[in-house]
């Protein structure tokens, strides 16, 4: 087929499936005239013909429901545009728990649904029977109806969308097959097929399957792989009736539904059939692989014990698809960090129909207006680091992520496969000592620690876990002696040059214009006041900086530093996470024990708090920042690789006549929470501002330098914030709040809880979350009324709310 290639496109995008053909409309329909989309093959051609095009509202965020809640409202609206029927039939989903524990998990749900404005209700067992009278319904206990819930047909969806897109002046063109892209000056500068070139600014990569391969033409990281992905067609039994809702039997590892009279009964098995790519023809194209009854057996017996006529119906076919997923089971969207003017919108993980409306507005709006319009941080390409992009960890985490597909939502829940990649230089010692290992950003950081001799299950629940009493002893070492903890997973970004000092000034709400020896805490802000980075910032020297972030940001950190570079700003940026190891020592015996191993003075005055210095510790000499995330006096110390196994050894020895103890990453969250410390991508992000999140104190209106998001902050300082910040103190001990609860004032949702843990030194749950203000109402008013409840669960349980922590490490006791 040979295709008649435009010169020029402002933007490309490649791949005809629902993304695709999405971005390609929205683009249209925001005034992008010149849009070309490139389809190797046919439209819909790779996944989005065959899928089973549900759509379920409610995801782990408010915003990501919100995408797909406007994807409803769209197919719905799409026939009246463009003449072309989509397909989309509002049937409800129905959910139903046959244990506890999945009732408790569809119960918060639920919750979550309420709070974000999805209706969801708890219904009963003989209620659920009557929506799916074909269900055996003997061992279920409990249900959730979400009537706002559907399907659309996904050939017919796209056609519309097309037709919408060529409307608004975008090109289709099939056949075409990209292979290779112009880059100039590190952005993307055109677009190479086997038909020719086509010059543009922008590209988006929504190839599907292929999206992985794509984005390695453009020297671009997109960590998906392919699994096979399964579900069975029958022919019309007797009693189907047409719209049911979609019956989620996640016990079962089943979604099952109606289908032309018969049953569609698909599943997300509890481990995948990982799919090499390459493995595929390089003409495949509306096929399918091989059908596998041995994989599929064990749920099919699920099936044939939840709907008992599927025993006599007549099997259509098995069809087994390639889909792709992600290592987290999130997909893949925004503009790459490695390339300007580079897009993806891939990784769909199965959830391409219901997510393709939404997530292709919001795509499209990111390239026009140059950021994204909503906090997409967890589906943020950004969010991964290149080497999470390696083909072998891949195919190892991919068919798992798969298998949590439906799993419930416990906490402290880790991946097994493509572990111990990043270990920090005390990996061994911690170990040794009984550490149990959790992973962020593909580093092993203790969790918490079981001594020599003692045994922990590792059973999860959503009550008290086996490990609650361990983390509370280590909770309370940090609050009464002295305990330490490995940070050395922590981002660190060097920044240093002529004009390092000028960039950071313009970037950080804070002052960064104090002398070397000075931390400072504060914020990165956008130009609506949001907030894009939580830090703490060194100064090392005249011309250089050490900036401390999350575990999980550097990657989003650093581009974002580099975008904001001025053309002719002399400054050099270095990721140095991996250049030594960083050791918490805190509580209030820290300075004693420090103190004994160091001819430094570590007393308040001659080291106070928020500075550095480099101190000799033992034979060692490390670099030692008075700083702290629990709430107590502390230092962390960068130490060297090669000296850090010593320098801990030292402490760990000295250590014993002060009580110390070996802490995890657990017990630094119940502190942190107890202290109402904020925490980036929890209680504070891209559209959180300082006002908002209690940080106006870390905010310097009146510096030399304007910084970014000064305007924006200042119109909001005079006309006053609509929702704040505020702390919750559980009355009654036994409520364990998780994280995402609604928070009621009055009996009326006003908010949700971004942060929770149960506060040791305090005895009961503590948990951060934004509340709305009532018009023209303060704060302090709303507090003082009381009446605020959580929602766990379903249960209400009532809390005390402040501005302030219930944590005064100075009078040691709950703040009254």
């Amino acid at each position: 087929m040979t295709t008649n290639l435009p010169f020029h496109a402002s933007v490309v995008v490649i791949g005809g499936g629902v993304m695709g053909c999405s971005v390609a409309y929205h683009l249209a329909k925001l005034g992008c005239r010149d849009v070309v989309l490139l389809e190797r093959h046919k439209l819909t051609s790779g996944t989005t013909w065959h899928s089973a095009a549900q759509v379920r509202q409610l995801r782990s965020t408010r915003n990501l429901t919100q995408l797909i809640r406007y994807s409803t409202e769209l197919y719905a609206a799409l026939e009246a545009e463009t003449g072309q029927a989509t397909g989309w039939t509002r049937t409800g989903s129905l959910s139903i728990a046959t244990n506890p524990d999945r009732l408790t998990h569809i119960r918060r749900q639920a919750a979550l649904a309420r709070a974000f404005g999805v209706e969801a209700h708890e219904i009963s067992p003989r209620e659920a029977r009557e929506l799916w009278p074909m269900m055996n319904g003997e061992d279920v206990i409990g249900a959730v109806f979400s009537p706002g819930d559907g399907r659309v047909n996904p050939s017919d969806l796209c056609s519309a969308l097309v037709k919408g897109a060529k409307a608004g002046g975008a090109r289709i063109l099939e056949g075409v097959r990209v292979t290779g892209f112009a880059v100039k000056g590190g952005r993307v500068a055109g677009v190479e097929t086997d038909q020719g070139s086509i010059a543009c600014e922008t590209v988006v990569n929504c190839a599907g399957l292929w999206g992985r391969q794509v984005a390695a033409l453009a020297g671009v990281a997109a960590p998906l792989y392919a699994c096979e992905h399964f579900y069975l067609l029958t022919k019309p039994v007797e009693g189907v009736t047409a719209h049911l809702p979609t019956l989620s039997d996640h016990d079962g590892h089943l979604y099952i539904r109606d289908e032309v009279g018969g049953f569609l009964v698909g599943c997300f098995e509890p481990w995948g059939k990982p799919l090499p790519i390459e493995k595929l023809p390089a003409d495949f194209a509306f096929d399918l692989l091989n059908e596998d009854w041995d994989h599929f057996e064990p749920m099919m017996l699920n099936a044939l014990n939840r709907i008992p006529a599927l025993e006599t119906a007549e099997v259509r076919m098995l069809l087994n698809g390639p889909e792709s997923f992600t290592p987290d089971g999130l997909f893949l969207l925004g503009e790459a960090p490695e390339l300007r003017g580079f897009f993806l919108g891939c990784g769909m993980n199965s959830v391409g129909i219901a997510t393709g409306g939404g997530a292709g507005r919001a795509l499209a709006e990111w390239i026009v207006e140059g950021r994204p319009t909503m906090d997409l941080w967890p589906v943020d390409i950004r969010r991964f680091a290149p080497f999470q992009n390696n083909l072998r960890a891949l195919a190892e985490r991919i068919p798992e992520e798969l298998g949590l597909h439906y799993a419930i939502a416990y906490p402290g829940r880790e991946p097994t496969t493509a572990r111990n990649l990043r270990r920090s230089p005390l990996h061994d010692r911690f170990a040794a000592k009984g550490a149990r290992f959790g992973t962020r950003m593909g580093w092993e950081r203790p969790s918490f620690f079981v001594p020599p001799g003692q045994t922990v299950l590792s059973e999860l629940t959503f009550g008290r876990p086996a490990w609650f009493d361990r983390v509370a002893a280590e909770h309370r070492a940090a609050r009464e002696a002295v305990a330490i903890f490995d940070q050395s997973s922590f981002g660190k970004l060097r920044v240093q040059g002529r004009d390092a000092e000028r960039l950071l000034q313009r970037l950080c709400a804070n002052d960064l214009a104090v002398p070397p020896g000075r931390a400072v805490y504060t914020s990165m802000l956008n130009e609506q006041g949001g907030i894009e980075s939580d830090l703490t910032v060194m100064r090392l020297a005249d011309d250089a900086f050490l900036m401390v972030t999350g575990t999980a940001q550097p990657t989003r950190e650093a581009d974002w530093i580099r975008r904001h570079m001025a053309d002719g700003e002399r400054v050099a940026l270095s990721d140095v996470t991996s250049a030594g190891a960083v050791l918490g020592v805190m509580g209030p015996g820290s300075r004693a024990l420090l103190q004994e191993l160091s001819s430094a003075d570590l007393s308040n005055n001659a080291f106070p708090y928020f500075t550095w210095q480099d101190i000799d510790l033992g034979h060692a000499t490390v670099r030692a920042a008075r700083l702290s995330y629990v709430g107590e006096l502390g230092w962390e110390l960068y130490v060297p690789s090669d000296c850090a196994a010593y320098v801990y050894d030292l402490i760990a020895e000295a250590g014993a006549g002060h009580g110390l103890v070996d802490a995890g990453s657990y017990a630094l969250t119940s502190l942190r929470v107890e202290k109402a410390y904020r925490a980036w991508g929890h209680d504070v992000g891209p559209e959180d501002t300082p006002l908002e999140a209690g940080l106006g104190f870390a905010v310097r209106f009146a510096k030399a330098e304007p910084f970014i998001g000064r305007e924006a902050l200042s119109a909001q300082r005079d006309r006053g914030v609509e929702r704040r910040l505020v702390v919750l103190t559980l009355e009654d001990p036994e409520a364990l709040p998780l994280g995402d609860e609604p928070i009621l004032h009055e009996r009326r949702i006003v908010g949700q809880v971004t942060s929770a843990a149960f506060g040791h030194s305090l005895g009961r749950a503590v948990a951060l979350g934004y509340v709305r203000l009532p018009e023209r109402a303060a704060v302090e008013d709303m507090i003082a009324a009381g009446g605020f409840e959580l929602d766990i669960a379903g249960r209400r349980f009532d809390a005390s709310a402040s501005l302030e922590a219930p944590w005064d490490p100075e009078g040691r006791r709950l703040r009254s």
